[in-house]
């Protein structure tokens, strides 16, 4: 044993030391290590940042050998759900895959009469990433769409009435759209006033945090003692991703942190949510046993559920028509790592973003920035002024979003173009109006009741036609910036 030790030590030695020299150009911004970016290399829009730690972590539970879901993935969940102040963190392959659980946790029988049955109405955008709005149509239910605001991105939180039907809906379920927290204050007045589930879609979002004042958010649930808060005497503030219900992130390369492939669903309070959440994660089964792990209830053949007879193995009681959506653990052992960066990055995405808002400032008469939910203006010496809601967000932005003006002598498309003959990775946002996209023109065509718009959607088409976003991404160094912000200044200055 002990010379497999010795030997595991080299290698992991070996390991660290390889990724040194053959990963050197994906360290953070700042490491002294980090190879220098030349000019005329490509500048991606987002991507993966680590050092040898993450290699020599996933190197090591790859010679252990475990394979699927298991011991990392258990310190993992632990150590999100803390970062979060979150009841449970479940681990799963995908951002896509945890919005799959999420919506499907709540059409449980176990909900009863709260439960989202087929037919019933989730309100949700009308602009973003489209596995934030097929979830609730692969569930049976129907989006409900309201429109987004061109200048935050956000949904427009203010037309929930209008999307509302008495017996009919059931949930929200919204992203924070690059890393932009939507209006939390008028989506929870609007789902405690009707007894909703609120899903939060925080796939582009860890790090951010939203605030309000502390009677505000003891009207919502939110008292001094719950976990997650943090700083502010008069105040609550919460990380986004847990206001709501239940909420998503994905681990995908391009988010805050990644594992490759991956993402979590987070259950904020309840522990029959979270219950529910694991079952549909794995298989459905009733029985909540880690793998290769046996009878934690202590009566694993003493259950009487369904038309089983008495004593079935539990481990094999399906609870829910579910799915195996678990990651690996060498996934997981790598997200460990990245979780311990997660401060650094998120300050990172945000000095990044305004190091970019400072330098493009002089081309306001034709460019619209973004600005954060609740925010009215930016100035460079005084930054955001703010809304008389007296409610709060501080962004670790996702991207730098950019829309056209219709005065401008260009289109996004053509800004889009220059930026992509300077190897520089810009992104629209998403699938702009989701409406337009062919998936869900033919839905509408094969059948018009798939899903119900409630109001118009001018503010998504905006989105759809003029926006695009930059890279905030930690893998950033000053002089990529300065190459971003000298080709779109002298493109402008050319028009």
């Amino acid at each position: 044993m002990e010379s497999l030790n010795a030997i595991k030590k080299e290698i992991l030695k070996l390991s660290k030391e390889y990724s040194k020299h053959a990963h050197s150009a994906f360290r953070p911004n700042g490491d002294p290590l980090r190879s220098k970016w030349q000019m005329g290399s490509p500048i991606p829009y987002a991507g993966r940042v680590f050092t040898e730690e993450e290699v020599a972590a996933a190197v090591s539970s790859t010679l252990d050998f475990w394979l699927t879901l298991g011991s990392e993935g258990i310190s993992m969940e632990q150590e999100l759900s803390e970062f979060l102040g979150a009841r449970k963190c479940l681990l799963v392959n995908s951002g896509s895959s945890a919005n799959l659980v999420a919506i499907s946790t709540l059409t449980s029988y176990k909900l009863r009469e709260k439960k989202i049955s087929q037919g019933d109405e989730v309100i949700t955008v009308a602009a973003g990433f489209p596995t934030t709005v097929a979830p609730i149509i692969q569930v049976g239910a129907k989006p409900v769409f309201i429109d987004a605001d061109p200048v935050t991105g956000n949904a427009r939180c203010d037309q929930l009435e209008k999307a509302y039907r008495k017996g009919k809906t059931k949930a929200v379920m919204m992203a924070h759209a690059l890393g932009n927290p939507f209006n939390l204050k008028e989506t929870l007045e609007f789902c405690r006033k009707y007894d909703l589930w609120l899903i939060e879609d925080n796939c582009d979002a860890l790090g951010c945090s939203y605030s309000m004042p502390k009677e505000l958010a003891n009207k919502f649930g939110f008292k001094e003692n719950s976990p997650g808060l943090f700083d502010g005497e008069d105040r609550i503030i919460r990380w986004t991703g847990t206001w709501g219900d239940i909420s998503t992130q994905s681990f995908y390369p391009p988010h805050h942190l990644t594992m490759g492939e991956g993402g979590s669903v987070n259950i904020i309070n309840s522990k029959k949510l979270a219950v529910i959440a694991e079952s549909f994660r794995d298989w459905g089964r009733d029985c909540w046993c880690p793998s290769g792990i046996d009878n934690t209830c202590n009566k694993r053949f003493e259950w009487k559920l369904g038309e089983l007879p008495k004593g079935y193995d539990h481990k094999y009681t399906y609870s829910h028509l579910g799915f195996n959506l678990k990651p690996l653990d060498i996934q997981a052992a790598i997200g460990r790592v990245q979780i311990k960066r997660l401060p650094e990055f998120i300050e990172t995405r945000k000095s990044n973003w305004d190091y970019l808002r400072l330098g493009l400032a002089k081309n306001e008469k034709y460019i619209s920035f973004a600005l954060p939910t609740h925010a009215t203006n930016w100035d460079k010496t005084d930054g955001f002024s703010w809304d008389h809601t007296n409610c709060y967000t501080d962004c670790s932005w996702f991207g730098f979003k950019i829309s056209i003006k219709p005065s401008a002598p260009f289109s996004r498309t053509e800004l889009a173009k220059e930026l992509d003959k300077h190897k520089i990775g810009n992104r629209m946002l998403f699938g702009g109006n989701l409406l337009r996209q062919p998936a869900f023109v033919e839905l509408k065509k094969e059948n018009p009741n798939t899903f119900r718009v409630a109001t118009e959607v001018t503010g998504s088409d905006q989105i759809m036609n003029d926006t695009l976003f930059l890279g905030t991404y930690p893998g950033l160094t000053k002089s990529m910036l300065d190459f971003e912000i000298d080709v779109i200044n002298k493109f402008i200055e050319k028009r």
